[in-house]
């Protein structure tokens, strides 16, 4: 069993995009790189392969954005700590409200930040 409990993805968004989101609507996002915290219970490795396939069924909110061509990962980054902790402790700007913590026992506001422009 691996000791990683969450991971967290840096993504590349190439120009400013509208995409419905699900339940969240239509959501601006700016160019620029995203950091994307989430984690698996089981099978972290299968999960975060999963996010590198651009056709795939949409099931959460990162494969709105991980599925669109203008969208790509740059790296992955795993961790020991909870998704919420190492969430809590990445610096940015939170764009998309409710973004990854529809399950969120803590109250993040989301799990997805803005980090840089382009």
């Amino acid at each position: 069993m691996s000791q990683f409990q969450s991971y967290q993805l840096v993504l590349l968004v190439a120009k400013d995009l509208t995409i419905e989101i699900g339940a969240l609507g239509k959501c601006r996002i700016k160019a620029g790189k995203y950091i994307y915290t989430g984690s698996a219970k089981r099978n972290m490795e299968k999960r975060i392969a999963r996010h590198f396939k651009k056709e795939k069924p949409i099931r959460w909110h990162i494969d709105y954005l991980t599925s669109h061509p203008e969208i790509r990962i740059l790296r992955v980054e795993r961790f020991t700590e909870s998704e919420c902790e190492v969430n809590r402790r990445t610096g940015g700007e939170i764009i998309i409200p409710g973004f990854g913590a529809g399950d969120c026992r803590n109250r993040c506001v989301a799990h997805l930040k803005y980090v840089e422009s382009l």
